[in-house]
């Protein structure tokens, strides 16, 4: 996520924009702090909702967590996952030998006959 202070936004404006017609969130601050948050606005925003397209463009990039992103979007945490999903998100990410390594386990399990 990009961040602008207000005062660059003078000399910047163009790359605010630029940022909101790639789909990504700018942060605009003002002394450090958070002002608002520029979110550009898409399908999502008109089907979902700003809340729920903030949730799915912040936990894409990783910025939130599922349950977080959840609770933003005012959602439960299966219906947002479900929801992310259907918009080709990935909503599980293990890291190849992790998910190797859990693979493997199913294979030395012993079964119960």
């Amino acid at each position: 996520m990009q961040t602008f202070s207000i005062r660059e936004l003078r000399e910047r404006s163009g790359d605010l924009s630029r940022e909101a017609e790639e789909g990504r969130l700018s942060l605009v601050t003002r002394h450090g702090q958070p002002l608002f948050v520029s979110v550009p606005f898409t399908e999502d925003v008109l089907q979902a909702g700003v809340h729920t397209a903030l949730a799915i463009s912040l936990f894409r990039t990783g910025d939130l967590t599922p349950g977080r992103a959840a609770k933003l979007a005012r959602m439960t945490l299966p219906e947002f996952l479900k929801f992310a999903s259907e918009r080709g998100i990935d909503v599980v990410d293990y890291d190849p030998t992790e998910l190797e390594q859990e693979l493997a386990e199913f294979d030395t399990k012993p079964r119960n006959a």
